[in-house]
């Protein structure tokens, strides 16, 4: 059983900068690979961006360059530097991880952008 506890969203003004972090209660070090999504109401869930164990990065093209996963091991919290914030990257993001045969979700936390 694992528990991920997203925070750190809130309103912030297009053109700014906002971080996620994603607290896990294992050891993240032994996840294959950890994510972020987002949802839009009435969107699919759409992701966004993934760490692997080594440290790998991948990017949706619509955060890609303005978006940043990161993660610290000793404190088991992977985090979403978010950049350049548009009034699109408004969601409710998640993180998530699968370890076989189960996926795990956080509850998820709001970023509005707006003026």
């Amino acid at each position: 059983q694992v528990q991920l506890v997203e925070s750190g969203g809130g309103l912030v003004q297009p053109g700014g900068s906002l971080t996620l972090s994603c607290a896990a209660s294992g050891n993240i070090f032994t996840f294959n690979a950890m994510h972020w999504f987002r949802q839009v109401p009435g969107k699919e869930r759409e992701w966004i961006t993934t760490i692997t164990r080594d440290s790998k990065t991948n990017y949706a093209a619509s955060v890609k360059g303005r978006f940043t996963i990161s993660r610290d091991i000793a404190k088991n919290t992977v985090y979403l530097q978010m950049n350049s914030l548009r009034p699109e990257d408004t969601a409710v993001y998640y993180c998530y991880v699968y370890l076989s045969p189960y996926d795990y979700w956080g509850q998820g936390t709001r970023v509005t952008v707006s003026f």
